[in-house]
């Protein structure tokens, strides 16, 4: 028994763990050639209620704390990575997002549904021209009468296909003397007129995640419907980012743990030169290292959670914890193919998935380059 947690975390976990064995790793390497989102896995998901753990029970989640929700959210990285894309951006952005800064009614009618697993949320920031330069948007809404009017379109955004609900960021006021305060934040519904979904793109990893273009041509949405106050939306992205960002460095750790733990398996399998590959130097200092820089990278993202559950400042942290861990994903699953050797390289083994799976980590909710920049920013206060 792992006295770190308490039970109720350690039951998370497990519960997590025993749906990952059962339901996500034989599966994943299927969904990863078809493309096809699982969404029969998605609906058990959130059955288990992990589709919007440290939502209140009030409106539809596990009332979980941020602790509970990353043990199960690498559980289900280390099962099925695209999935645990879905679960992160459901629960850190769309989720937590509502809960945040939503009314009352807007968390009636849109979090209940999204945290209880019986709808899907996205997130709507990056644009074909903005990615890591948000602030610089060219989505735009207008107001007329009791609506605004989208028009834009936005780029890599999850569940796009899949999803029914996304928080879409747009600028409402060009001539605020502050580029923070040009940009509102918007929940959209999929059937809102106006609303397309775009190409799905074919991506090197995550591919049982549906990831789109979505385009908005007078696309309308109810004032009603605005998320925080108008000219706050730049700050909500901000503030949630944290959250995605705990989220992503969970997943990486996930991927990297899956990795390492097939490396593992099979060097004590392989034969070479009259004994287990285990045996040889070089790999065990492979494998240790691996060993080492995940958990290096699960206490950072644990020390992250800690800070958002104890409602201290995380920024700094959850910058740490996702650039270190997403690198070290990277880094681990290297290893992993070079443990396999050629083996490695083929897609019967599942390590080149997980290589392809990680290299995501290093780029969304901000590139590593990103992440150096927060932090080094944050050395100074």
């Amino acid at each position: 028994m792992d006295l770190t947690f308490s039970d109720e975390q350690q039951m998370i976990r497990q519960m997590a763990r025993e749906f990952a064995d059962k339901e996500l790793l034989p599966t994943a390497a299927h969904y990863d050639e078809t493309q096809e989102f699982p969404r029969e896995l998605w609906q058990k998901m959130g059955r288990l209620g992990l589709m919007g753990l440290v939502i209140p029970e009030e409106y539809g989640g596990a009332g979980a704390d941020t602790l509970s929700y990353v043990l199960a959210l690498e559980e289900i990285a280390r099962g099925n990575p695209a999935l645990s894309t879905v679960m992160s951006v459901n629960n850190s952005l769309a989720c937590y997002g509502t809960w945040k800064f939503g009314t009352e009614e807007q968390k009636l009618k849109y979090l209940v549904p999204l945290a209880s697993g019986e709808k899907l949320g996205g997130y709507a920031l990056s644009e074909p021209g903005s990615g890591s330069d948000a602030v610089n948007m060219q989505t735009s809404a207008r107001r007329e009468g009791d609506r605004y009017l989208l028009n834009g379109s936005k780029m890599f955004i999850t569940s796009g296909q899949s999803g029914h609900v996304f928080l879409v960021f747009a600028v409402t006021n060009k001539e605020a003397p502050k580029p923070a305060d040009r940009i509102t934040c918007f929940i959209v519904e999929k059937g809102f007129p106006g609303f397309k979904v775009g190409k799905k793109l074919d991506k090197l990893g995550m591919r049982a995640s549906d990831t789109t273009e979505l385009i908005f041509e007078d696309c309308e949405v109810p004032v009603e419907n605005v998320l925080g106050k108008e000219g706050a939306g730049f700050r909500v992205a901000l503030q949630l980012l944290d959250g995605g960002r705990i989220g992503i460095a969970t997943q990486a750790v996930g991927i990297g743990q899956a990795a390492y733990e097939f490396g593992l398996k099979y060097a004590t399998e392989r034969q070479q030169f009259g004994q287990k590959i285990f045996d040889f130097q070089a790999i065990q200092f492979m494998l240790a290292d691996m060993a080492t820089r995940l958990e290096a990278s699960r206490l950072l993202v644990h020390r992250a959670a800690t800070l958002r559950d104890a409602g201290q400042p995380c920024g700094r942290e959850a910058s740490m914890a996702k650039l270190f861990a997403s690198e070290t994903a990277m880094w681990v699953t290297t290893k992993a193919v070079q443990i396999f050797g050629g083996y490695g390289y083929i897609k019967e083994y599942p390590v080149e998935r997980y290589f392809r799976d990680a290299k995501v980590t290093e780029i969304y909710e901000g590139t590593s380059e990103i992440q150096r920049m927060v932090i080094a920013k944050s050395l100074l206060k």
